[in-house]
């Protein structure tokens, strides 16, 4: 037996070990069956590189708390906001106007969860392009006469990028407090010299989760901030699913690019505020507490005389390894099963848990009309695969699929019923409600939910709609790709 034969057999035996304890290790924590089988098969068929996917993509930090809001100041601020305003629910049932005692249920589940205020706004404005989206965030931020706070997962040194950094720097030079979150991963490609720019002009432009390899953790590189938020003055507040960056602009190499977005006016933008502020804090560990410039007293009348045509109700829903739940992915479940009438939901990557895979097959099957709209490109491909593995059992149970043919897709959102929908940055996917740091807004008003079904309604015009016996004579080659991709979907 030659050398390398003895120093192979060794390494064989020595991960045979490593993969046995991280099998138990696996077991131990009593995860998803299924996820847990998943990681598993993964680190017994590919030696080695099974357990590197593993310590970087397979844990759960949000039990372990890698990011922990205790002693935060605006948090506590929030838990006893929300304690004090469920105790009002209680003791006065009237305190909740007419048209939302119907979702006492869900608000109490935001509230209770995620510490989710019910707020009261005067405006919110919808959004269905990404151009329209960041001309009317560029204009807000060009208002701007106190501090501009600016979160995007990504940022990228083209013509809309650079659009933004000019007009940044020069809100800076004017007196205003600018201060930028991007995400290290989501920016991986940024120049140095892009980041210089805004530094040396005293902008505060700051990567969450910096990744350095062996010079860092290797949860970070797994945990990544989705988020897309701008707060200009504290007064208004921008969320949904559009990023800085061309592509989101102008299509790129899509024919179109659809997204949502939405403007906020109201108690609501306090919500973006402290989300904002508290990721700045696990970046550089500073807080800045309530201070009456970043949360600004906004007149507005008592929650139980505003009516639905003067004002919109909304919660402000965040989730991620800081928080106790998956709070996202609760809200979506509770409000899928909320639902009666029909279920109209847009996501670019579509891989749900079990839970919420069963939940929209028991709501097609028991009668609901559900219809899911995909995109029939994607910009991943592994994912896309991924997303049409799940095509097949939604057509058995009756589910309409649509896939948007002319462009890409890029919206999250859902509307239920026509009486109440969601938007944020949160995907459909295992990502979204179990890893990344996401934010989205439950909207209670029927006119907001009206105006994303008619765009869902008009969009299908540029679908594909999938068909049961026609989806299911696809190519055999189709087919193994996705359930090759399905077997990843705890990576993705």
């Amino acid at each position: 037996m030659t050398y390398w034969e003895v120093i192979s057999i060794i390494l064989y035996f020595v991960y045979f070990i490593m993969a046995i304890y991280a099998s138990f290790v696996i077991m131990y924590k009593k995860l998803d069956p299924v996820k847990s089988l998943s990681w598993i098969i993964v680190i017994l068929l590919l030696p080695f590189i099974g357990l590197v996917l593993y310590l970087f993509f397979g844990q759960n930090f949000r039990k372990t708390k890698i990011y922990n809001r205790k002693g935060v100041r605006d948090e506590r601020f929030r838990r006893l906001g929300s304690y004090r305003q469920l105790k009002e629910f209680r003791k006065d049932p009237d305190l909740l106007p007419a048209e939302l005692k119907k979702y006492r249920k869900l608000i109490n589940l935001n509230l209770k969860g995620n510490k989710s205020l019910l707020g009261v706004n005067s405006e919110i404005e919808l959004f269905f392009s990404g151009k329209e989206a960041l001309d009317s965030m560029y204009e807000c931020i060009s208002d701007a006469k106190q501090h501009i706070h600016l979160q995007s997962y990504i940022i990228e040194d083209d013509i809309t990028g650079n659009r933004y950094k000019n007009l940044l720097i020069k809100k800076a030079s004017e007196g205003v407090e600018v201060r930028v979150i991007y995400d290290d991963v989501g920016c991986w490609n940024l120049p140095a010299t892009f980041r210089k720019e805004f530094t040396e002009s005293g902008v505060e432009f700051l990567a969450f989760a910096p990744v350095k390899w062996f010079l860092s953790p290797l949860s970070k590189l797994n945990y990544r901030n989705h988020r897309k938020i701008l707060v200009v003055d504290g007064k208004t507040g921008f969320i949904g699913g559009v990023n800085i960056a061309d592509r989101y602009y102008n299509g790129g190499n899509f024919e179109e690019w659809r997204d949502t977005h939405m403007k906020i006016i109201g108690e609501s933008v306090a919500a973006l505020q402290s989300s904002f502020l508290l990721d700045r804090y696990f970046i550089i560990n500073e807080q800045f507490g309530r201070k009456k410039k970043y949360y600004p007293h906004i007149s507005l009348p008592d929650i139980r005389m505003v009516g639905e045509k003067t004002a919109y109700y909304s919660q402000i829903i965040t989730s991620g390894p800081d928080s106790d739940w998956a709070s996202i992915m609760q809200c979506y479940f509770a409000a899928i099963t909320k639902a009666t009438s029909h279920i109209y939901l847009i996501t670019p990557y579509f891989t749900p848990n079990e839970s919420l895979l069963n939940a929209l097959k028991i709501a097609a099957l028991g009668g609901v009309e559900v219809c899911i709209m995909l995109p029939q490109k994607s910009d991943s491909i592994i994912t896309h695969w991924c997303t049409l593995s799940y095509a097949s059992e939604m057509l058995e149970a009756g589910v309409k699929v649509f896939l948007f043919s002319k462009g890409f897709n890029h919206s999250k959102v859902i509307s239920i019923d026509g009486e109440f929908c969601i938007i944020g940055s949160a995907n459909f996917d295992n990502r979204s409600m179990e890893h990344n740091f996401e934010i989205t807004g439950i909207i209670y008003n029927k006119s907001i939910a009206k105006k994303l079904e008619d765009q869902f309604i008009k969009d299908t015009e540029k679908c594909i709609s999938l068909a049961g016996s026609k989806w299911a004579k696809r190519s055999i080659k189709n087919q193994i790709k996705e359930s090759f991709a399905r077997l990843l979907s705890p990576l993705l």
